[in-house]
């Protein structure tokens, strides 16, 4: 094969997922491994460098970078982790410079709501957006910003944590040590807390979309509560940044059909004082592979490739 071939890594609090990328966006082959963060870090690598050598052996190719993608805070410049509420016991972990130990290669590390951004300008539903944020609504929720074409980051190369601004301080309390934050108001595992102080039966948050699709009123009481609280945190994107393109992605816009047009109206009524309408709010062009790919992109954009 010619042209580059980047190892892509996308860290998540559930699974991890590992491909090999070529320049254009093609995945060449792909497999995954739960995160099972609880068993600590070091198990975390051992079975994620293991599925990169297994794909590294089926394909019968060498990559010539790795690209990270991760759930953080995570340091873009060392890779190394911060303190993540998903990944407890992860702090301190030298993410970027084990794999470059283990496989002898050059390794870039972004937020993985950087790495879709980036992922989503070059390949995906905000190729030509000056200015594009990427919204993943997961197990977390993430923004990764590109403002004038570049890729946002804050003092010391912070990543901003925009879901944990609050949109309701009387709400519930989040390990981020706020109440009633965007991501403990409106991401999976809120949905899911949710329904489970109403249920006695528990429920993941597809299980609950499906029972909304069928009509079961609690569920759509659920659904509606989501997009609710989803339509409130890009309103707030939206009246602080005026984007061109907003790019929503993640487990949760999985059930677009029940959340986004719900979620779209609340934007349009409370974003009076900008012009809303130039802002297109889109469903990520490169779907359930928006994370591995932007991953990808994190490696070929640090090496100048796109």
């Amino acid at each position: 094969m010619s042209g580059p071939v980047a190892a892509a890594i996308d860290v998540g609090g559930t699974k991890i997922a590992v491909g090999i990328v070529d320049a254009r966006g093609c995945i060449l082959v792909q497999g995954e491994t739960p995160t099972a963060p609880e068993l600590g870090y070091p198990a975390g690598l051992a079975r994620t460098s293991g599925v990169l050598r297994r794909l590294l052996h089926e394909c019968g190719l060498s990559v010539d970078g790795i690209g990270v993608g991760s759930t953080g805070p995570i340091d873009p410049e060392t890779g190394v982790y911060g303190e993540v509420g998903t990944l407890p016991g992860w702090r301190g972990s030298p993410l970027a410079a084990d794999l470059g130990r283990l496989f002898d290669v050059r390794v870039a590390v972004e937020n993985d709501a950087d790495a879709a951004a980036l992922g989503e300008a070059a390949w995906g539903a905000g190729r030509g957006s000056r200015s594009l944020l990427y919204v993943t609504v997961s197990t977390g929720i993430g923004v990764g910003m590109i403002l004038d074409g570049k890729l946002y980051r804050g003092v010391g190369g912070a990543h901003p944590e925009i879901g944990h601004h609050v949109l309701d301080a009387s709400g519930p309390a989040c390990y981020c040590g706020a109440n009633g934050c965007w991501e403990v108001l409106a991401s999976g595992p809120a949905m899911e807390s949710w329904m489970r102080a109403r249920c006695e039966a528990p429920m993941d948050a597809a299980a609950i979309c499906e029972l909304a699709r069928q009509g079961d009123p609690l569920a759509l009481e659920a659904v509606r509560r989501e997009a609710h609280y989803l339509g409130l945190g890009l309103a707030n994107l939206v009246t602080i940044f005026c984007p061109q393109t907003i790019v929503l992605g993640g487990g949760m816009m999985r059930s677009a059909d029940l959340l986004l047009a719900p979620a779209l109206d609340v934007v349009k009524r409370i974003c009076t004082q900008v012009p809303v309408e130039n802002t297109s709010i889109v469903l990520a062009g490169l779907g359930a592979q928006s994370g591995l790919l932007g991953a990808a992109c994190v490696w070929f954009h640090r090496a100048g490739l796109n």
